[in-house]
């Protein structure tokens, strides 16, 4: 769906790949777009130590959970982003520009 937005995508399928992929000096990361709940590592951790890497970068949390289940990981707490799955085309690519929007990571 990103691509289709126009975006460029450096896809990872697990957190050590997003954190190789994130201390190229070649590649600058934007936004980090990740599950909440992932084998070996929580989305939260995985943006805390993108965001040690890169401070600029800004991250979208994502997930199919519940509520209840979401905030046990910790993502919930504080002001951070999120979207729920499913979502459309039309409700990522707003979510995606809304945090690109933003000043920085909290």
């Amino acid at each position: 769906m990103l691509e289709q937005l126009g975006y460029k995508v450096f896809p990872a399928i697990t957190p050590t790949e997003a954190i190789r992929i994130a201390k190229s000096d070649s590649i600058k990361i934007d936004l980090l777009i990740t599950d909440v709940i992932m084998p070996g590592m929580s989305g939260k951790e995985l943006a805390d130590m993108l965001y040690i890497i890169s401070p600029t970068i800004k991250c979208l949390f994502m997930s199919g959970y519940t509520d209840d289940i979401i905030s046990h990981h910790g993502v919930l707490d504080g002001a951070v982003e999120f979207i729920h799955k499913p979502f459309t085309m039309d409700e990522l690519s707003a979510k995606a520009r809304y945090v690109l929007d933003q000043t920085k990571y909290p």
